[in-house]
Formats: C-alpha cells, sequence, structure tokens
C-alpha cells in the first residue's frame, strides 16, 4: 500500500530543458502528506470496527460515528483531488 499511495500523490511536470526540449518530471509527494495519509486510511479502519461494535453491542445506528468516518472519508478524497492540481 505505501508504494500506492506514494505513487497516486506524485505529481507529473512539464519542464522546459536546455535546448528548448520538453521534459515530464516527477515531483514526489512530501512526506508528511504520505504519512497524513497513512494515519486518515487508519481512522477509517477503526471507526468502521467501532460502529460495527455498536451495532452490535448496542443494537442501534451512532450517527456522531458514522459522520466521523464521512469527514474521514472526505479528507481523504480531498488530499488525492487536490494533490492532482
Amino acid at each position: 500500500m505505501r508504494d500506492f499511495v506514494k505513487k497516486a500523490l506524485t505529481r507529473t511536470v512539464t519542464v522546459k530543458g536546455p535546448r528548448r526540449q520538453i521534459q515530464q518530471v516527477e515531483v514526489p509527494p512530501n512526506q508528511k502528506l504520505v504519512y497524513g495519509v497513512y494515519f486518515a486510511v487508519a481512522a477509517v479502519i477503526c471507526l468502521t470496527i467501532l460502529e460495527a461494535t455498536y451495532i452490535l453491542v448496542l443494537r442501534s445506528f451512532s450517527t456522531e460515528i458514522f459522520s466521523g468516518i464521512t469527514l474521514v472519508v472526505g479528507t481523504i478524497l480531498g488530499v488525492f483531488f487536490g494533490s492532482k492540481t
């Protein structure tokens, strides 16, 4: 998974090189951003397990935990869509 996240966040930039040659340069993501995505994925997994446990034990649905899951998933999607621009 480590290579997938790093590869997905890598940007390709077009740069004019010597003698007006156009080169494609890959810009790797910031390491803090990669670790933040790992943390967010771990948070989604933990919150999903917590929601499933809540449903099994208390026989009801927690909207607060679900909103936390939605928030983290939205953050992850925002990182992936925002990093490509």
